[in-house]
């Protein structure tokens, strides 16, 4: 049997590998730029204004969504399969594997964007059979981390101190509350309907409960511990996600359970939409305020563009679609204004974040793996300042 020649056999066994070690440092962190840039085509799309050209915009927002989720799938899926002791790694760390919620979020948000925008384009029964599938896998994954991650935490991870991340697998559960009373219409009336409703109510309770025991702790590192380092002070903005969802999700049942629930409880929920989102919303302003500020001291301070900057735009975008609730339901003008306003910050934050992104993808920055430290202290042969 003829033998290649060395360098021939060299260069087929180094191709495949070549060709993946581009992801090999592509963490679940990426996620959160699908999920900021779904958040822009639903938000948009349910906006109280009727501005000329911005469905059609939101839709082809949604399309990039969609097109960046699969994009990242595959890439996510090439790192584990030829990487996995990076992949074990970030779940063995404690400042990456709460990341692994966004993997889920993304899913839920494109799921979501594909019945509010996307049949406009695909049509209902496309659009419709892509979400279910989106939505079911995950609100799957997303319960599943949300038991995972903190089983992590608690029996693997080597926690110095507590971090915003930490609400990224425990706010999941929140989007699959918001958006599966999409689902509920399409679903046969009685037993179907009102299963699906009440899960995605029990998935409210589950998320805000977590939530609730997260936010203390993270509040309490920032008033002992100090600021957080620069790269990571826009992960203050997480904190808003559960609140802006929480308070979409509300508005989201008492949409579902006027032609679901009996009367009493569909009351209910009406009541609760308002008398529960409207205090979540002040305390989304008054946190907003804060962390705008130390975003602000941060950068003149020196923080410079890293992915935590997508934090910029999801959170804020289900402050959006939370205030966009409140205005339906209260009739507020108050609250359509801050929709909007809330709205072109999310537009502004996504196109920075999405220009540094693309900048930082095309020089491989963004992809290159962390420095190698020196193995020991290197000679003194120069002069030292």
């Amino acid at each position: 049997m003829a033998t290649l020649a060395p360098s021939r056999r060299a260069s087929l066994a180094t191709t495949p590998g070549v060709r993946a070690a581009a992801v090999r440092h592509l963490g679940p962190n990426w996620y959160a730029s699908v999920m900021g840039t779904a958040i822009v085509a639903n938000a948009g799309a349910t906006l109280p204004v009727d501005v000329p050209g911005l469905r059609t915009a939101c839709t082809a927002v949604w399309a990039l969504s969609f097109a960046m989720l699969l994009a990242l799938l595959t890439a996510r899926s090439l790192h584990w399969v030829h990487h996995r002791d990076r992949a074990r790694a970030h779940l063995m760390d404690p400042a990456v594997a709460p990341f692994y919620g966004c993997l889920s979020m993304a899913l839920l948000a494109v799921g979501g964007g594909t019945l509010i925008v996307g049949q406009d384009w695909i049509g209902l029964p496309a659009a419709l059979a892509i979400d279910t599938v989106l939505f079911t896998a995950g609100t799957v994954i997303g319960l599943a981390a949300a038991v995972a991650i903190p089983y992590l935490m608690v029996v693997h991870h080597k926690i110095e101190s507590a971090s915003p991340v930490w609400l990224l697998p425990v706010v999941a559960p929140m989007v699959s509350a918001a958006l599966g009373p999409l689902l509920v219409p399409h679903l046969p009336a009685g037993q179907a309907q009102e299963t699906l409703l009440l899960a995605c109510y029990a998935m409210f309770g589950i998320s805000l409960l977590a939530t609730l025991v997260m936010l203390p702790l993270v509040f309490g590192r920032l008033v002992t511990g100090g600021p957080l380092p620069l790269a990571l002070t826009p992960t203050l903005f997480l904190v808003l996600g559960p609140l802006g969802q929480s308070t979409t999700a509300a508005n989201k049942f008492a949409d579902a359970a006027a032609s679901v629930l009996p009367a009493s409880y569909a009351h209910g929920f009406a009541a609760f939409a308002v008398l529960y989102g409207v205090p979540v919303t002040g305390f989304a302003l008054l946190w907003l305020a804060l962390a705008g500020a130390m975003v602000l001291r941060a950068r003149r301070r020196g923080m410079g563009f890293a992915m935590t900057w997508w934090a910029f735009t999801f959170p804020v975008g289900t402050c959006v679609t939370g205030a966009e609730g409140l205005a339906q339901h209260t009739g507020l003008f108050a609250f359509r204004w801050l929709a909007i306003f809330l709205y072109v910050f999310l537009v502004a934050a996504w196109l920075v974040a999405g220009f540094h992104t693309l900048r930082g993808l095309f020089s491989g920055a963004l992809l290159a793996g962390p420095g190698t430290a020196p193995a020991g202290p290197r000679p003194v042969t120069a002069r030292t300042r």
